[in-house]
């Protein structure tokens, strides 16, 4: 007899609580996408803005000529020499930062044990929110004012190197900790079958558990370089800002895309805002392009594996 009740219909609790569960279901729904599109809506407003106002200059004058004499009511000038030391300062810095990082979270996460491995975990965190005129002021009073000076008779070097060194600085903690989180989350049963065959851990490591970890690595060091390539104080300060194309990042002033559009910010010329939002826009192409192609690469990787 309960048999045949519970096979009965609903009743009137059962369907009051069935659509209870799907009012419920649908408010948080309509919540959750109007979250989404509140939170799209600033973004999609930047890029708009970005593109509208930036699109005006850029041309082929702004992407291959300096400001290299270029008064302050010359319509002419580009951002060549920005793009210029961008590009290798931002590419010396990863080649510094990448290695270090990946190694020291891999120590964290394979090797470390104890109060080393946690005080690694703690100077890493306390890096992480080091603001980006204090690594510049470190690079500066160490580098460019103590180092530079025995090489170079006497005189402070400032050089887009010492840039390098300063954005290498901010990198850094960004890539530890998400390297660190990217490595965590690797199925133990991938390093337990590979210890079970036999393999060193090394080579676990190498050819089991980062290639597992790469796409999640590879976008924790695209935003490290993004950071780097939108930092305008450490420039400013260790590499001085140069009108004209320097491609020696060892020797002598070098300017960046950050720098330039703080530059042209505040030159009183009815050309300078152009000349800023189109030097805008072209930094966020290069770091859009260069994250679009680590990706690709990343995932063109895993998928030969």
């Amino acid at each position: 007899m309960s048999d045949r009740t519970s096979l009965g219909p609903p009743s009137l609790a059962d369907n009051r609580l069935t659509r209870r569960r799907i009012i419920t279901d649908r408010l948080a729904t309509t919540l959750v996408y109007g979250a989404f599109l509140l939170a799209l809506a600033p973004l999609l407003s930047v890029a708009w803005t970005l593109l509208s106002k930036g699109i005006e200059r850029l041309d082929g004058n702004f992407l291959y000529t300096s400001m290299n004499n270029i008064a302050a009511f010359d319509d002419r000038g580009g951002a060549y020499h920005a793009i210029i030391g961008t590009l290798e300062q931002a590419g010396i810095a990863t080649i510094i930062t990448v290695p270090l990082g990946v190694l020291g979270a891999i120590y964290i996460v394979e090797y470390g044990r104890g109060w080393f491995a946690s005080a690694i975990r703690f100077f890493v965190d306390v890096m992480t929110g080091i603001p980006s005129i204090v690594a510049g002021l470190f690079v500066l009073a160490f580098w460019v004012l103590v180092v530079t000076p025995v090489f170079n008779d006497g005189r402070p070097g400032f050089s887009g190197f010492a840039a390098a060194l300063a954005l290498s600085v901010l990198m850094l903690p960004t890539v530890v900790r998400s390297t660190e989180e990217m490595l965590r989350l690797v199925p133990a049963a991938l390093r337990e079958g590979a210890y079970a065959l036999g393999v060193p851990k090394w080579l676990t490591i190498t050819r089991v558990v980062i290639p597992t970890a790469l796409p999640g690595i590879v976008t924790g060091v695209m935003l490290a370089i993004a950071r780097a390539c939108g930092e305008t104080a450490p420039v400013l300060l260790v590499a001085g800002g140069n009108p004209a194309i320097n491609f020696d990042p060892f020797s002598g002033n070098q300017s960046s895309l950050s720098l330039y559009v703080f530059e042209q910010a505040g030159v009183a010329s009815p050309y300078a805002p152009a000349r800023a939002w189109a030097a805008a826009l072209t930094l966020v192409t290069l770091v859009l392009t260069l994250t679009i192609a680590a990706k690709l690469l990343a995932r063109r990787n895993t998928l030969t594996r």
